[in-house]
C-alpha cells in the first residue's frame, strides 16, 4: 500500500503550521515549526512569489497531509463530494473526518492519525462489534468504535488517552473512556471541523 514514509516534521514546516502529525512532540518545545519556522530545503528562507494557483495547491497539500491521504485517494474523495448534495468543499471535509483512523484519533485513542492508522491495521479496533482493519473505512451515525479486548491494556492506547485529555472531543462524537469506546452521534458540519483549511480553494483547484 502506497504511503508517505518521509519526515512528518518537514510537512508541517512546508505548510507553515502545526498539523499535529507527531503526537506529543507537537505540544513540546521540540516542535520543528517553532524551532525552524520556515520551509525545509536550501531555498526555505527565500521570498516566495504568491499566486492564486500556489494558494490553491497549498490548501490541497495541507488537507492531504493532515489526514495522511495520497493524491489518488484524495481526488477520489473529491469526486464523491462533488456528486453529493450540498457544498462540495464541506462534503470533502466530512468524508475525510468520517475515516476510521481519523475517528480513532478524534476519540483520543491514538496520539496522531498515523498512530491511529497503524492501530487499525493491526486489528486493535472494532466497529459495531466487528473487527475492521481498513483505516479509510467510513463510519456512519450511530456506529460504535471500540478498542478490541486484547488491546485494552496496551500502553500506547493508555498514553494516548492521558495525552488527549488536553484536547476536546468534537461534538459529533461521544467517548466513554471507561469502556474504551466511542459513538458517532452524527457526521460533522463545517463548524465542528476545527482545521485551518480553506476548502473552497481546493474546489477551485480541481474545477480547473
Amino acid at each position: 500500500m502506497a504511503r508517505y514514509t518521509g519526515a512528518d516534521c518537514r510537512l508541517c514546516r512546508r505548510e507553515g503550521i502545526k498539523m499535529f502529525l507527531k503526537g506529543d512532540r507537537c505540544y513540546s518545545d521540540k516542535c520543528a515549526v517553532e524551532r525552524r519556522p520556515y520551509p525545509p530545503g536550501m531555498a526555505g528562507r527565500k521570498r516566495v512569489r504568491d499566486s492564486e494557483y500556489r494558494n490553491q495547491l497549498r490548501e490541497k497539500q495541507k488537507a492531504k497531509r493532515i489526514y495522511g491521504v495520497l493524491e489518488k485517494q484524495f481526488r477520489g474523495y473529491y469526486v464523491i463530494a462533488s456528486r453529493s448534495t450540498g457544498k462540495t468543499g464541506e462534503n470533502l471535509l466530512r468524508i475525510l473526518e468520517s475515516r476510521l483512523d481519523n475517528v480513532v484519533y478524534r476519540l483520543g485513542f491514538a496520539s496522531s492519525r498515523d498512530e491511529a492508522r497503524q492501530l487499525v491495521r493491526h486489528r486493535h479496533f472494532q466497529v459495531n462489534g466487528r473487527m475492521v482493519t481498513i483505516p479509510s473505512y467510513r463510519v456512519r451515525p450511530s456506529d460504535v468504535v471500540a478498542v478490541s479486548p486484547k488491546a485494552k491494556e496496551f500502553n500506547v492506547i493508555k498514553a494516548a488517552i492521558i495525552s488527549s485529555a488536553k484536547v476536546e472531543v468534537p461534538g459529533w462524537l461521544e467517548v466513554d473512556v471507561e469502556k474504551l469506546q466511542g459513538t458517532v452521534l452524527s457526521l460533522p458540519n463545517r463548524e465542528q471541523i476545527d482545521l485551518p483549511v480553506r476548502e473552497q480553494l481546493i474546489v477551485e483547484l480541481y474545477s480547473k
